[in-house]
């Protein structure tokens, strides 16, 4: 009776023991599972999945980060000279072009320095811009200077020679995101002034006398 009560410990603890394993195993497949299909990890990001990443959308790079940060102070300075045509323009054709790329331009502000927040990239300071050269189109110390003292006929022109100048670069800079960026809504935004811009600057020029 002994001897027989031992065999059915054993052959249980046999059991158990097996048992156990079966359940270790499941365990582990399922884990294995989990990572392969880009589960969580304890970091909270998908395994194997960057987690800067942005789902249909793509990551941003260098151009990006360049073509925000350029395009900020260059619309900043296209609102600053568009807000002085409302008291200062003489012809009703350049205040409400004026009115259009100020409406254009503020909100595109705003949303370049999103993404550079996003980013984790600096967003331009107020007075970026204002070093007193041209680049990308944007207008010297001086020519802003011009423009502010001009009022009537002499703004008009004044005004749309140096908007179509600053439409240029900001054309210019938006192709070299195009061809160079990685940001899909970047690249969407330099598609838009590319468009938007090339159509005001033919306006602009037959406002000149020049179309």
């Amino acid at each position: 009776m002994s001897t027989q009560r031992s065999l059915v410990r054993r052959t249980a603890a046999v059991v158990a023991a097996a048992a156990a394993a079966l359940v270790l195993a499941a365990c582990g497949t399922d884990s294995a599972k989990g990572s392969a299909a880009g589960a969580p990890t304890h970091d909270g990001h998908a395994a194997g999945s960057p987690a800067s990443a942005t789902p249909g959308q793509g990551g941003n790079n260098a151009a990006d980060t360049a073509f925000a940060q350029g395009m900020v102070p260059h619309h900043r300075q296209a609102v600053e000279m568009a807000g002085l045509a409302a008291t200062r323009a003489g012809s009703p054709e350049v205040k409400a072009l004026a009115e259009e790329i100020r409406k254009a331009q503020d909100p595109e502000i705003k949303t370049l320095s999103g993404w550079l927040t996003s980013w984790g990239q600096q967003v331009p300071a107020a007075d970026a811009g204002h070093s007193g050269h041209a680049m990308s189109g944007m207008m010297t110390g001086g020519e802003m200077d011009e423009l502010t003292k001009a009022s009537g006929e002499e703004f008009d022109r004044a005004f749309l020679r140096m908007m179509i100048k600053h439409h240029e670069g900001a054309v210019a800079m938006a192709r070299t995101e195009q061809s160079a960026g990685a940001y899909g809504p970047a690249k969407d935004m330099a598609a838009a002034i590319i468009s938007s811009q090339s159509a005001e600057i033919t306006r602009m020029n037959s406002l000149l006398g020049k179309g």
